[in-house]
Parts: structure tokens; sequence; C-alpha cells
């Protein structure tokens, strides 16, 4: 079926196009929640409530845009709203924090599984940011409107979540390098 068919078929309720529509995008759903989600049944969460979000409100999908952009939008909303309700963002003080800009050397060396598993054990703050700024391309400011938190706070969250990473990465080097020996 045409995408265009499909959602349409969605928006009138049809069980077996939103069926489809769930097999066509819910692998590349996943895979954004998974960058949000601490660990593997979390992301499954958030990939079911992002699909319900989007039965309910596909009646406001414009034709005019990408709609796969537009479900993942939802996605990553949906993630956010799961972590704000724990309230995760009000536990920095921006002011506490110096904004330091940390660089991560090359990662070549390590496989997007280890260093996927290195992104979900972060904070969750720092999780969000991260993976909202370096992996989804947002700004800080859209990252803190997003957020309902300041720039400086997303910046010093972004630096935060890479001064981990690359600590992270060292242990994770020690522990391949010592494993070869």
């Amino acid at each position: 079926m045409v995408l265009n068919e499909l959602i349409n078929e969605c928006r009138n309720n049809n069980r077996k196009a939103q069926r489809e529509l769930y097999d066509r995008f819910s692998s590349n759903l996943f895979a954004s929640c998974l960058k949000y989600a601490p660990n593997y049944e979390e992301a499954q969460d958030i990939l079911q409530d992002t699909f319900i979000v989007i039965f309910k409100k596909i009646d406001q999908f414009k034709d005019d845009g990408s709609f796969e952009g537009w479900c993942r939008r939802i996605a990553v909303n949906t993630a956010l709203q799961r972590y704000r309700k724990k309230k995760v963002f009000n536990l920095v003080n921006e002011d506490q924090i110096k904004d330091v800009e940390v660089e991560i050397e090359e990662t070549d060396d390590v496989d997007l599984t280890s260093l996927l598993g290195m992104v979900q054990q972060l904070p969750e703050r720092y999780r969000m940011v991260f993976s909202m700024y370096v992996l989804d391309g947002y700004s800080h400011r859209e990252i803190a409107n997003m957020m309902e938190i300041t720039e400086g706070t997303s910046k010093s969250n972004l630096a935060r979540a890479r001064q981990h990473l690359k600590e992270m990465i060292i242990k994770w080097r020690e522990n391949n390098n010592s494993n070869a020996s």
C-alpha cells in the first residue's frame, strides 16, 4: 500500500493499516527510542507509547512533510515526557558546573554496540541531552525548550555526558587490551 493511502486508512482507524504502518516504521523508530532509553525494555515501552500517540494524532499530520520525521519527533517527545515525570532534569544546577568542552578521542576501535551500550549507561539527563544534540542534531536552544531547562544546563549536561563517555571508553579499551594480552 502506498504511504498516503496507508495514512488515510489509519485515520479511519483501520486496524490492518495500523499494523502495516507499525511494521513499516517500528524498527527505525525503535532505534530512535534506544538512544533515549536506559535499556532495551524501556525503549520498547517508549516505542509502544509512541505508536499510541501516532495513531491518536495521525489526523494532525500534514501531508507536506516527512511522515517518518513526524513520527521520530513524536518518539523523542514521548521519551522526554517519560523522563520529565521522573524530574531527572532538575538535578543539576548549572551554576555549579563549569562549561568545559570535552573531546572524545577517535572511537574507531569501539564497536557500535559497545558505544550504544555506553550511551545507555549515562545518567538520564546526560543521555537525553547527548542523544538530542549529537545523535539527532538538535541545537541547545531546541533542547532547552523541549526539556524545559536552560541552554546553559543543556551545554553543561552535554559536557558531562562526553566526560562520562570518555571515561567509559578508556575503561573499555583497558579491558579489551588486557583481554587481548
